[in-house]
């Protein structure tokens, strides 16, 4: 997977990719390659379609957005917080936090989101860990990376769950070089 991942990073920095996020995941007996059909990261268009999640996923709706990482969400359980993995945005009362926040709820408040496990299944404060995707029709988009791609959240790696790390180190480093979101001038 690590080398599936890192066929993607290096792909989307020979793009130069910088804007909407999006990302073909490797899938079983692709490992170093991009899925048949799929693009890799390419940031500068507007999601395409073939683009989907790597792992299973659950649905669930999102009730609130607490922060530019952490959302209320049920999966009819009822209520339940979940933490972005690979991610970490700023606190809602510090710099950059209400501008995390407002593109988190803009992303995905109210909506129906595709949640996909990592590793771990909760974090130490009891709040699920997955990567939230977001579907227009056909069109993918992985949440996480598009916040670290705007500018409004940096890649926060946690092992064991790493999955897309890579990928976010990319996004970040690419709107670094913009100065988008926490890296403006």
């Amino acid at each position: 997977m690590i080398r599936a991942t890192a066929g993607l990073v290096a792909a989307a920095l020979v793009a130069g990719c910088s804007g909407a996020a999006t990302f073909a995941p490797a899938t079983a007996g692709t490992a170093g390659a991009t899925a048949a059909g799929a693009t890799p990261i390419d940031a500068t268009a507007a999601p395409t379609p073939g683009l989907a999640p790597f792992g299973p996923t659950e649905t669930a709706t999102v009730l609130s957005v607490s922060d530019g990482d952490t959302i209320r969400i049920d999966r009819g359980f009822g209520p339940e917080r979940l933490r972005y993995i690979g991610i970490n945005a700023p606190e809602v009362d510090d710099p950059g936090g209400a501008e995390a926040t407002a593109a988190n709820a803009r992303l995905v408040d109210g909506r129906e989101v595709f949640l996909e496990r990592d590793i771990s299944e909760v974090d130490r404060f009891g709040r699920l860990l997955r990567y939230v995707w977001i579907r227009d029709g056909e069109r993918w988009t992985l949440v996480n990376l598009q916040l670290v791609s705007e500018g409004v959240a940096r890649a926060g790696t946690f092992p064991p769950d790493v999955r897309y790390t890579a990928l976010f180190l990319a996004a970040e480093r690419q709107a670094r070089e913009r100065g988008a979101g926490l890296w403006a001038p």
